[in-house]
């Protein structure tokens, strides 16, 4: 008797709940700003805390929509190793998903990455092949170019850099959250350029949604920084995703503003995020002190936990 009332204790929970680890990727929190920005009285400021996603960033949402669109593709089966190119989360989230789902990775990454994204990629099982650090994620890329020509047969190469599934994943949720979670009221939307997916997918939805929100793009100030998964546009290889067009404006903003803005979030709101979420905020408060009122959504693209061994952490501001 105790083993049949058991059963129908869980069973409801089950089929009411999802018992997938991918389903939990999406739908995160909108956080607002309490005592950074306080200044502004009539302007709101929210980030997207992308660190709640299982894989711990915003890059779980491309990772996955690549992955989905590669099988119903027929690009992708357990014949294939999938390749990438990586700063850190996307491969984190393709190790992930590819343990979730049975596949085998190998990864292209700047060997200067933080200690703590290689020790996840280990534990997930993750082949690593490290380049150049001079290099950046540039030289990721041209490793996993070499390698997807020389053996086209064994590899997937999702080429998240040029991979419309990537812009794809956000059009088709973050924006929709961001709208949905605001009542509607976003006036303006703020993201960095990387693969440069997470902005324009979202800019693309929003501005079909309400044309009078405002994108506004940032990237580093130049080619040598230190705001890991960002790139300066300028001097790196531009992602064949990335549309300058879709931009209302672009900010430029410098490693110190990031890593000041970071230790900021940590002691004065609680919020240990990474480097390029410090940078998010950091823009938006730009953005702040250019209008008198309005709704700001920025993308707090991952937790800080990957970066405890950074130094930046012990400089003053």
């Amino acid at each position: 008797m105790v083993k049949n009332a058991s059963v129908e204790t869980i069973a409801p929970a089950v089929r009411n709940g999802s018992t997938d680890l991918l389903d939990l990727i999406g739908n995160t929190p909108l956080l607002r700003l309490q005592r950074v920005g306080g200044e502004f009285s009539e302007v709101e400021i929210y980030g997207k805390a992308e660190w709640q996603n299982p894989g711990g960033s915003v890059k779980d949402r491309p990772a996955l929509n690549i992955i989905l669109e590669a099988e119903r593709a027929g690009l992708l089966n357990k014949n294939k190793i999938l390749i990438d190119s990586t700063s850190g989360n996307t491969g984190i989230a393709y190790a992930m998903i590819c343990a979730a789902r049975g596949y085998r990775l190998e990864l292209c990454m700047p060997s200067n990455v933080s200690l703590e994204r290689k020790r996840i990629l280990n534990a997930y099982g993750a082949e690593i092949h490290y380049t150049d650090p001079m290099e950046g994620s540039d030289g990721a890329i041209r490793c996993v170019r070499s390698m997807a020509r020389e053996k086209p047969e064994l590899y997937f190469y999702a080429n998240q850099y040029d991979n419309a599934a990537n812009w794809r994943a956000h059009y088709n949720t973050t924006a929709a959250e961001i709208f949905e979670q605001t009542g509607g009221r976003v006036t303006h939307f703020v993201a960095g350029l990387g693969t440069s997916g997470t902005f324009i997918g979202t800019a693309r939805r929003l501005k079909e949604l309400n044309p009078a929100v405002r994108c506004i793009s940032f990237q580093p100030d130049s080619d040598f920084h230190g705001l890991e998964g960002l790139k300066h546009m300028a001097t790196a290889i531009k992602p064949g995703i990335y549309d300058p067009n879709v931009a209302d404006e672009d900010i430029a903003i410098s490693t110190e503003e990031g890593y000041s803005m970071t230790r900021r979030l940590a002691r004065e709101e609680g919020w240990l995020v990474g480097v390029s979420a410090g940078a998010a905020v950091a823009a938006a408060l730009r953005v702040a002190r250019q209008i008198r009122r309005g709704v700001i959504v920025t993308v707090l693209c991952d937790g800080g936990d990957k970066y405890l061994s950074e130094r930046f952490w012990h400089e003053a501001d």
